[in-house]
């Protein structure tokens, strides 16, 4: 026995060297940590247990007989994360350039039929080069098999995908189909084709970096999340995304002790500025109402006129969404829809209640935006917040005008409590383009226009520019000082707790894609 066990621990060796010494020497001079070292930072310290150590890939062509390396360019396991189980594969670039081949793929749909059936969180860390090519379709298959585990686990488990290295050609669409993508700056990319073969097709030149690098998809494509400054970050990033997650859609987050509830948020009633037209920024209004440094922004760089994002609200995990003045006026447009939608629907997938900050003047107008679907991207958010079962609370701050406001998440799509602030003004427009239209033969004869599109206009205003027509309707539950809106918030979804909805019994519906 004592030989046999000498042996295994040989083998153990020499698994952990991966494609050994130098090349692992080369992953940490461009400032890229091995799969094994991403493993141990991401999980709590002495909780991994990998499976599939030993495999090796079963290729005969091109002289791949001789090239043979444990674990053949995966490590798949499990560990826990903040005491929580969870399940992980990690792609070793120094393997084979990470490359996919028949038994790596069969590594990670084990992980993934683990995951769906332990009902846990997934994580791939990948940095792979691609399809292996030695092996042809064999490879492509695996990719496949892949995908089809992605999306069968969707809204079941949640799902992350870091990328800390290349992920291009069919790679990109097994972390697209995930719920959440993290790359590392300048060290990562993800394209569907690369800048030789645009520079062939298009005679484009462009670099890896600027096709897309981790800036180009947080800011200019929405495909990424977040980003990371370096691998330790990504990972750590990962950690406190998941506290805010629940383990499956069975499950739901575990409240935090939390030492100070409904107390009173006395900046509120001074954080608008006097002029209704004048932005501010929605975040200083987030950072007041949630916890205490527990606001955490997804897609920050990517259609800022809405934000969205995780956060505590006495303790309780919610999902927030919100309107930013300062970007655009806060319309809505085509990429903030989507971002939006996605969101909601991840949040509605995992039992995470949603509050709702409404500040939109509308959708934004223009041949770009018709062009381009606003018709049937709007309708996604629709859709969402319509589909939507999870506690749901808006909160009017200012503006809610038009189409818009049906939208964002109103009395008639479903919320569950519509508050608003004094400073609300519910209407199908601005006082000034509907006195324009409602007045526009008095405007036109009168000796002097101006005065009375004036007064017209201030009239318009006392009437609609406020909350209590909608309030007088029961679309509004109440309106409330914005200091004591924090208490409102907790109590309110305190009350919709045990909230349950039965829907129409169906495959599933059409969202308008």
């Amino acid at each position: 026995m004592k030989d046999k066990i000498s042996l295994l621990n040989e083998k153990i060796s020499l698994a952990h060297k991966g494609g050994g010494q130098d090349r692992i020497d080369k992953q940490h001079s461009k400032g890229k940590l091995t799969a094994r070292e991403r493993i141990h930072l991401l999980l709590d310290d002495g909780s991994f247990e990998e499976l599939g150590m030993f495999v090796e890939h079963r290729s005969v062509e091109f002289g791949m007989e001789r090239q043979k390396f444990l674990g053949d360019g995966v490590i798949t396991g499990y560990g826990r994360i903040a005491g929580r189980l969870a399940y992980v594969y990690s792609q070793d670039f120094t393997v084979f350039g990470g490359s996919l081949s028949e038994t790596h793929a069969e590594k990670i749909v084990k992980i993934l039929e683990l995951a769906m059936d332990n009902k846990a969180p997934v994580i791939g860390l990948n940095d792979s080069g691609g399809a292996r090519i030695q092996e042809g379709v064999n490879s492509l298959g695996g990719y496949a098999d892949i995908f089809f585990r992605n999306a069968i686990a969707s809204g079941y488990i949640p799902q992350i995908s870091a990328i800390m290295g290349p992920c291009a050609g069919g790679a990109v669409y097994s972390p697209a189909i995930t719920d959440f993508i993290i790359m590392v700056e300048e060290s990562s990319y993800m394209f569907v084709t690369g800048p030789s073969v645009v520079k062939t097709v298009t005679n484009e030149e462009i670099t890896s970096e600027e096709l897309g690098g981790a800036i180009t998809h947080a800011s200019k494509s929405g495909v990424t999340h977040l980003t990371a400054d370096n691998d330790k970050e990504c990972l750590l990033k990962i950690r406190r995304l998941l506290s805010y997650i629940p383990q499956s859609c069975e499950d739901k987050v575990e409240d935090l002790p939390i030492s100070l509830g409904e107390e009173i948020r006395e900046n509120l009633d001074t954080i608008l500025p006097d002029s209704p037209t004048q932005p501010y920024d929605i975040k200083e209004v987030i950072n007041e109402l949630v916890d205490e440094e527990s606001f955490m922004e997804i897609h920050p760089n990517f259609a800022e006129n809405i934000v969205v994002g995780f956060s505590r609200l006495g303790g309780k995990s919610v999902g927030v969404v919100a309107n930013q003045p300062t970007s655009l006026a806060g319309v809505l447009d085509v990429n903030s829809s989507r971002k939006a939608a996605r969101f909601v629907r991840f949040c509605d997938s995992f039992n995470i209640p949603l509050l709702v900050l409404i500040d939109v003047p509308g959708f934004l107008p223009g041949t770009d935006q018709e062009w381009n679907g606003i018709i049937t991207n709007g309708a996604k958010l629709l859709y969402a917040f319509s589909e939507a079962t999870v506690p749901r609370i808006s909160l009017i701050i200012r503006k809610a005008y038009g189409g818009a406001y049906d939208v964002m998440n109103s009395k008639h799509i479903g919320a569950d409590l519509n508050f608003a602030w004094p400073s609300a003004e519910v209407a199908v427009m601005g006082a000034k383009g509907a006195t324009e239209i409602i007045f526009r033969k008095e405007i036109k004869e009168a000796d002097n226009s101006e005065k009375v599109l004036n007064e017209k206009e201030n009239e318009y205003s006392e009437k609609f520019a406020n909350p209590y027509k909608a309030a007088g309707r029961g679309f509004v539950d109440e309106v409330i000082v914005p200091s004591q809106t924090r208490r409102k918030l907790i109590r309110g979804f305190r009350m919709l707790e045990n909230k349950k909805v039965d829907r129409p019994n169906k495959k599933h519906g059409n969202i308008p894609l």
